[in-house]
């Protein structure tokens, strides 16, 4: 690989020990990738440093040894300076105001809490979200970014035309002290055209439409990059994140096209630069009915004890619309209502008074963490029901409860009644 002086003079320590160490993590990493070199990046999304499901827990050594091991692969401890590139906390393990409901511990509380004042002292900024995009971390088309959380790359990368690879909690601990990142993958322009050309033959208008398309596409394309054609209506930000939240779940999907609507492909010959598509797809009634099934599979009763909205974080608009549809209604009393949100945004909803309605209705809004990312749940849940492909996929896998899912409608009502009734219409 060869190194800028800047890079090498990081790699020979004239920055100190934490920096050499990052710096030699970088280039071991981008060895192995392939990459002829590294690239500037200001804008770095990592992981909690530590906390009671991550990476630290109660007696370890200490922060820096926890960050030096864990998040520059370091055989030592080293003393930590402050990041160089504007870096972001992303989703954590639990949410510091509703840690008792989520089973945390109050010593596994106080460890998530000294891990957050250890970053903010460190120059991190706690967004605690999966959605930094949603809360002020909104990159520019073509700015080299490195990024975690799937559901976040592919959004940046397909609607706003940032460029970031699905990058790690080592890589992104290193970039944040280091403002670099290796050139590869999707920070290449060659490699950002798209595989397959998916003609999508059902009217995909709603949320839940798009979370079904988004997984079928992502089991049938892995790792490529879909270009869609034939969308009739255009989406919104809520559709755009269930699309790529979903896509990138039941396959590998960084990248994709939605000709005239995401940031870098104006017709579907500008998606491919003029090549033919390596393979074509068909969208049908079919794929879309056995994909709701597939999503549906592991549900078997009729009895919902959570109702989990939020993955990825809610909007404003999404908190909003939870609420309308609890107007006058309650959840039922052997059933949960969370709704997940930024913690930037958990505060505007308390200010418009959406968290107090909820909480009236016997719902609950939480912030900075999820139950597959922070593995809680309400004592002796076995089934729950989300709006989301993404938690669907993952929730019954990680925690063994049956899961089912639909509109936010559906999920609404099986909240209020504690039965689910959902359908594809």
């Amino acid at each position: 690989m060869r190194l800028a002086p800047d890079e090498q003079a990081m790699l020979d320590g004239d920055q100190g020990e934490a920096v050499a160490a990052a710096m030699d993590l970088l280039v071991r990493y981008g060895e192995v990738l392939g990459a002829e070199r590294l690239v500037d990046t200001d804008n770095v999304c990592g992981a909690n440093l530590f906390g009671s499901r991550h990476t630290m827990v109660c007696g370890s050594p200490g922060p820096d040894a926890a960050f030096a091991e864990h998040s520059l692969d370091a055989p030592a401890p080293l003393p930590i300076p402050a990041v160089r590139a504007q870096s972001y906390q992303l989703i954590g393990p639990m949410d510091t105001r509703n840690w008792e409901v989520q089973g945390v511990s109050p010593e596994e509380r106080d460890a998530v809490v000294a891990s957050e004042a250890y970053s903010a002292e460190h120059g991190i900024h706690l967004m605690n979200t999966c959605t930094p995009y949603q809360v002020g971390n909104v990159p520019v088309k073509g700015e080299h970014c490195a990024w975690m959380e799937s559901s976040a790359v592919v959004y940046v990368n397909s609607v706003l035309g940032a460029r970031t690879n699905v990058e790690g909690r080592e890589s992104t601990g290193a970039a944040m002290l280091t403002g670099k990142i290796p050139y590869w993958g999707y920070h290449l322009p060659e490699n950002r055209f798209g595989s397959h050309l998916v003609d999508v033959g059902v009217p995909v208008v709603d949320t839940l439409d798009w979370g079904l398309l988004g997984y079928w596409i992502g089991e049938q394309v892995a790792e490529g990059v879909p270009v869609l054609d034939g969308i009739t209506a255009t989406p919104d930000l809520v559709k755009l994140k269930h699309f790529g939240a979903a896509a990138a779940s039941s396959g590998g999907v960084e990248l994709y096209h939605v000709p005239g609507i995401t940031a870098e492909a104006r017709t579907v010959e500008e998606a491919f630069d003029g090549a033919a598509p390596a393979e074509r797809l068909a969208y049908t009634p079919a794929e879309r009915q056995r994909t709701y099934e597939h999503l549906n599979s592991t549900g078997r009763d009729e009895h919902v004890d959570l109702v989990m909205i939020g993955c990825p974080h809610a909007t404003l608009g999404q908190i909003r619309d939870v609420v309308r549809l609890l107007e006058g209604r309650r959840v039922h009393a052997d059933s949960e209502l969370w709704v997940f949100t930024p913690r930037a945004l958990r505060e505007v909803a308390e200010s418009n008074g959406y968290a107090r309605a909820l909480e009236a209705a016997g719902a609950r809004l939480m912030s900075d963490t999820c139950p597959a990312i922070g593995q809680f749940l309400p004592k002796g849940t076995r089934v729950i029901a989300t709006d989301s492909a993404k938690q669907v996929h993952y929730l019954p896998a990680i925690m063994d409860v049956q899961g089912w899912f639909g509109t936010l409608g559906d999920c609404v009502d099986a909240a209020v009644t504690g039965t689910w009734r959902g359908e594809l219409r």
